[in-house]
């Protein structure tokens, strides 16, 4: 990982700074008491707030970034959202980081359904991959593991820096026997819809 993301990456995992209750996304366990148990449209309207949840002081690095040019959201149906954004980005970030080979397309088809955007696009085109992929079944891969730490990130609004600890395994192969959990980092960024519910719109892992 290059410097700069360890250095952000670091300072994250130090901060801690959001205590987050354990939780789940409909379709892949318990339903949460503050999800929206019907459809919504992802209009886009201004929020007005940064969000809850206290900024990480000395966050001023940002992990290295493609420059792309964001495409305009269209009218999307979502089946629900989350009444914060650390809510949005938690519950999202622990579904996307534990699953395995049997369950992996169905929590990332889920997981497109309550999301729009890019993250929408994402973890929809991995959903089609994971479900044709022989080598992940017949390794019966699996992973696991925690959400450490969720900070905004300074100078960017809406978009959350945010630590996991994940450990791979497989019982069908002897690939990553001995491999011991790993940091991780990714950036989300949120988006609140017209009812004033919480979604992904952007996932990025860093690594």
């Amino acid at each position: 990982m290059p410097p700069g993301r360890v250095a952000l990456l670091g300072l994250v995992v130090a901060a801690l700074i959001i205590g987050l209750p354990g939780c789940s996304l409909r379709g892949a366990g318990p339903t949460r008491t503050t999800q929206s148990s019907a459809s919504a449209t992802a209009t886009v309207v201004a929020p007005t707030s940064a969000g809850d949840g206290a900024s990480v002081a000395g966050i001023v690095a940002r992990a290295d970034r493609t420059h792309e040019v964001p495409t305009p959201l269209g009218r999307q149906s979502v089946t629900g959202g989350w009444r914060s954004p650390t809510d949005a980005v938690y519950v999202f970030a622990t579904q996307y980081i534990n699953w395995n080979s049997q369950d992996v397309s169905a929590r990332l088809r889920a997981l497109a359904s309550v999301s729009v955007g890019q993250a929408r696009s994402a973890v929809s085109a991995a959903a089609s991959e994971t479900a044709s992929d022989d080598e992940l079944k017949q390794g019966q891969v699996a992973n696991s593991g925690v959400v450490e730490a969720i900070a905004p990130v300074i100078g960017h609004r809406y978009e959350y820096a945010v630590a996991t600890r994940e450990r791979t395994t497989a019982s069908g192969t002897n690939a990553y026997q001995g491999i011991a959990p790993e940091w991780h980092l990714a950036l989300a960024t949120v988006t609140r819809l017209e009812g004033g519910l919480w979604v992904l719109s952007d996932w990025q892992p860093e690594n």
